[in-house]
């Protein structure tokens, strides 16, 4: 059958050059072959090579460095795209370009397929079926614990006491892709960024990837609307907050956007993609005049793509590599096929470039229905989940101004993306530096130890594991807590998260300033081992308080200046050499004595 259909393709092919390495009907997915029996049907042509992102790690801010991996992406796909995409126009084939993976979706029949197949500059043609996905249902109303109004899954992870210490995603912006979300709703509504508190803007806060059918919510949606109700639960979690007694998300000082993905419970690879590229650099509301610097700090995703839905181990990997080489988190539920081990098998969750999320019950008892590790589809048996959080009788938003009650890894998830708005609003000096906010979640999680063998992991005693990973969750520890073990605690700290420790330097004499409305700083870069580009952290402290209670101002720095707006007088600054990434030893960089500036600032 699959044989015979081969042989038509390569009939109705006709001349078209073949690919001079992998044979081209090898490149085509097994079931899109037998699909496009029936007639035209949806693919994802993906093909040869990807932009080179390498050194936008140098870049100084998460701004600077999204702005630069956007750029890099879109040039290399119009570059690389453009004679496939004159076939698709002078054959009148819909279709629909990617940048943030070098793809073109497409509605193709077997002709096209076979001809497209066998282009050179192709890599692979996969099939984008639309398939319903198994989302959490309501189920009842949750028995557990409240207090002041605040749900027990928000208790248990103690976001509750950072409110207290004055940090509640302020200024943070998370981004949420699903089956939409009710931004109407009196939780959600004063926290999406489209309002300001008299009327609202969807330009650049909203995006709907659904461009047919689309159930009650209809197809390209102009403002947020959700036609399932399990992403209103999500976003709940992260930022539902009705100023009464209603208080579910971990973090209600944090704004949101949002990114249709499925329609009516049916995602595909090509509506993930879609929202992922427009969260790297959010659109007007015709989609156009992306803008990079609007991009959410971090991502939810609470749902996979399983190969029925046209996803294979690593259609999306490059995808979120992308998407976390921009500086942004992204953060996955790794499904609901527990208990067994090795079930955390479906994208986004299985890749090392997200962080992935198992689900735990009111006393840390991992769910049943929770997928362990490790990961064994793509042959890494890499070990997941990262973390756990609560999942198990969730209380959240629900469509309408309801609330509702979910179990789920979908339900998991969200206090993650909580959890990162709460630390970046209590350190902004980490945004864009995905690896160490992982870093500090991990570290600060309260362990639990598996009990069953999964991975190699012994009973009782592995941490992390592939059952709780490093543990749950735990808000207030990760701000308290020393993640680097270097005596500062991560609230404050302005050095590295490398586990290491080192001795505190002197302050700098040799910086060179101008003012007197400001300072710019400046310094001369010391020696650096091999061909590799010193990295810095910059603090300020006066001559009362010394380096122990020193603000940080400049973080991982590859610059040799930083202008500084609210230097006081007889500031005292110190230049830290921070590990790079070849791995230097951390190594104290200032000298001599205080540098006293007039006290004029």
């Amino acid at each position: 059958m699959v044989r015979s259909l081969v042989m038509l393709l390569a009939t109705l092919a006709g001349t078209t050059a073949l690919d001079a390495g992998k044979p081209w009907d090898e490149k085509i997915d097994r079931g899109l072959r037998e699909r496009s029996e029936t007639g035209p049907t949806e693919v994802l042509i993906v093909l040869e090579g990807q932009a080179d992102l390498s050194g936008v790690e140098l870049a100084t801010t998460r701004a600077e460095r999204g702005q630069l991996v956007f750029e890099r992406l879109r040039r290399h796909a119009e570059r690389s795209q453009a004679s496939l995409r004159r076939m698709l126009r002078g054959r009148g084939v819909e279709h629909r370009p990617f940048w943030i993976v070098n793809a073109i979706w497409a509605r193709a029949d077997a002709a096209l397929i076979a001809d497209v197949a066998r282009r050179q500059d192709v890599a692979r043609v996969e099939s984008n079926p639309r398939v319903p996905s198994a989302l959490p249902r309501p189920d009842g109303t949750s028995g557990r614990l409240r207090r002041a109004g605040v749900e027990w899954n928000v208790l248990k992870v103690e976001a509750d006491a950072v409110w207290a210490l004055g940090f509640t995603g302020s200024g943070v912006v998370i981004g949420g892709q699903d089956t939409g979300y009710d931004w109407t709703h009196p939780a959600l509504r004063p926290s999406y960024r489209g309002w300001d508190g008299f009327s609202a803007d969807h330009a650049y806060n909203w995006h709907d990837a659904i461009h047919t059918g689309g159930g009650p919510c209809g197809h390209d949606a102009l403002a947020p609307c959700d036609d399932d109700g399990h992403g209103t639960h999500t976003l709940g979690t992260m930022v539902g907050d009705d100023g009464g007694v209603n208080r579910v998300g971990v973090a209600p000082g944090a704004r949101w956007i949002g990114c249709r993905n499925m329609d009516s419970g049916n995602g595909t690879a090509a509506t993930y993609t879609e929202c992922f590229q427009w969260f790297v650099a959010p659109t007007d509301a015709s989609g156009r005049n992306p803008d990079p610097a609007r991009a959410p700090d971090v991502i939810n995703n609470s749902w996979n793509c399983p190969a029925v839905e046209g996803c294979s181990a690593n259609t999306l990997k490059t995808v979120i590599e992308n998407v976390r080489a921009a500086g942004i988190v992204v953060v996955s539920s790794t499904g609901n096929t527990g208990p067994s081990c090795a079930t955390v098998q479906l994208p986004p969750a299985i890749y090392g470039a997200v962080f992935s999320v198992g689900a735990t019950d009111s006393t840390d008892t991992i769910a049943s229905f929770s997928s362990r590790g490790p990961v064994t589809v793509d042959g890494s048996n890499r070990r997941k989940p990262d973390v756990v959080a609560p999942g198990l009788d969730v209380r959240a938003t629900w469509p309408g101004g309801g609330y509702a009650v979910l179990s789920g890894t979908s339900m998991a998830g969200p206090h993650v993306v909580g959890l990162v708005a709460l630390l970046l609003d209590a350190r902004p000096d980490l945004r864009g530096r995905v690896d160490e906010i992982e870093a500090i979640i991990e570290r600060s999680a309260v362990p639990f130890t598996p009990g069953q063998s999964c991975g190699g992991d012994v009973i009782g005693v592995s941490v992390p594991n592939h059952v709780y990973g490093y543990g749950r969750v735990d808000a207030l520890a990760m701000l308290e807590d020393d993640a680097d073990s270097d005596a500062t605690a991560n609230l404050g700290d302005c050095a590295p998260i490398d586990g290491s420790t080192w001795a505190a330097p002197a302050p700098v004499t040799t910086l060179r300033f101008t003012g007197p409305s400001h300072a710019i700083l400046s310094w001369d870069t010391p020696p650096s081992p091999g061909a590799v580009t010193p990295r810095f952290d910059v603090l300020r402290a006066t001559a009362a308080d010394g380096f122990a209670a020193a603000t940080c101002i400049g973080v991982d720095l590859t610059s040799t200046s930083l202008q500084d707006t609210a230097v006081p007088g007889n500031a005292l600054f110190y230049l830290v050499r921070v590990r790079n990434a070849c791995g230097e030893a951390v190594l104290p960089a200032s000298d001599g004595l205080e540098r006293l500036l007039p006290g004029c600032f």
